[in-house]
């Protein structure tokens, strides 16, 4: 029944030892890239590719024991008996999880190589997931063509009209997965980069988590996920924070009473900001006289900081620290003066 379906001869060919060997020196190059070039990824990087890893050679396992199978069975053909009509079918099995084996190490290959450009964050699994597609594609479309011997081409060529009905029901998810492609093409951000996403009147602000073939995903600064299209992230306007070698600029306003030392207030505040940690020395944080009004002296002081996520936290304790120490230098901070004067005492005025 089998020799009705199957070019079995053609089977036998392709499943030789040689072929086996392929597949297991593949996984073990991935392993030693793994051991030898990965070793500075994050913590959440070694545990998703050693799952990788144990997943992988389960189904080399697998494969192991269908290929041992199928090489006793056609050694043992004559001691078989009937039971060696078989034997096709364990071949069938053999070469459908060597084609998965193979498919999932190319695959892994892929994620480690993207992996070197990304240590810490990691990468999207969207250009992973396209190539494991095509190459996915490619070998059954091959498969099917040597072993059962079907010709695709008159088949693909007939369903031409199928195919532009599915292209329209798809439209949607098709644009956003070409976008997705684009996205990642142009490399304007990556997973781990902070985001400002600006489109009309919409506007949000987050941290890359992932980008799938239909959406990228935020993750906002309470921790709330945020969702959009790709389509929608390629129509956007997209300011990176997280360019590298590239610090942030962030600024703060103090107010001073009139009669203060200006001067002196200016060396308190660049000495409190240079103080803390997170905060770059170079180039060093610079204060300056932004703006006055008949209220106050209004005093402002730039510095530059490398992490998004942290300038609330030092926004935090560059007031803290900076009113704390005007302070007990004895510079006041301005209050602002209210004027209110009554209809029946114009010349009666209360301060505020």
């Amino acid at each position: 029944m089998a020799e009705k379906f199957i070019k079995i001869q053609v089977l036998y060919d392709i499943l030789q030892l040689e072929g086996y060997i392929l597949i297991g020196s593949l996984l073990a190059i991935a392993w030693l890239f793994y051991k030898f070039f990965l070793k500075e990824v994050s913590d959440e990087r070694h545990k998703s590719i050693r799952n990788h890893f144990r997943l992988l050679l389960r189904h080399f396992v697998i494969l192991s024991f269908l290929f041992v199978l199928f090489i006793f069975m056609q050694s043992s053909e004559a001691q078989l008996g009937s039971l060696n009509r078989f034997t096709p079918y364990v071949a069938v099995m053999t070469f459908i999880w060597a084609n998965i084996v193979f498919v999932k190490t190319a695959r892994l290959m892929v994620l480690q190589y993207l992996f070197l450009g990304s240590m810490k964050h990691g990468v999207p699994l969207l250009l992973v997931n396209i190539f494991s597609l095509i190459m996915s594609i490619a070998l059954l479309f091959w498969g099917i063509n040597r072993i059962f011997g079907l010709e695709l081409g008159p088949l693909l060529a007939t369903s031409a009209a199928a195919s532009v009905i599915l292209g329209l029901a798809l439209q949607d998810t098709l644009g956003n997965l070409f976008a997705g492609i684009s996205l990642q093409l142009d490399r304007n951000f990556e997973i781990g980069d902070w985001l400002e996403i600006t489109s009309g009147i919409q506007k949000a602000t987050g941290q890359v988590k992932e980008i799938s073939w239909r959406s990228t995903t935020l993750i906002g600064f309470s921790d709330e996920v945020i969702t959009f299209s790709n389509r929608f992230m390629a129509n956007a306007q997209i300011s990176n924070f997280s360019p590298p070698d590239n610090p942030i600029l962030r600024r703060q306003i103090f107010r001073l009473a009139y009669g203060s030392n200006i001067e002196h207030a200016k060396q308190i505040l660049e000495k409190i900001v240079a103080g803390i940690g997170e905060v770059r020395g170079i180039p060093a944080p610079w204060a300056y006289v932004s703006d006055t009004n008949e209220n106050w002296v209004e005093l402002k002081i730039i510095y530059f900081i490398d992490h998004y996520s942290a300038q609330y936290s030092i926004g935090d304790k560059v007031y803290t620290r900076g009113i704390a120490e005007l302070t007990s230098a004895g510079i006041k901070l301005a209050r602002q003066v209210v004027e209110v004067s009554t209809k029946n005492s114009p010349d009666v005025t209360n301060q505020l």
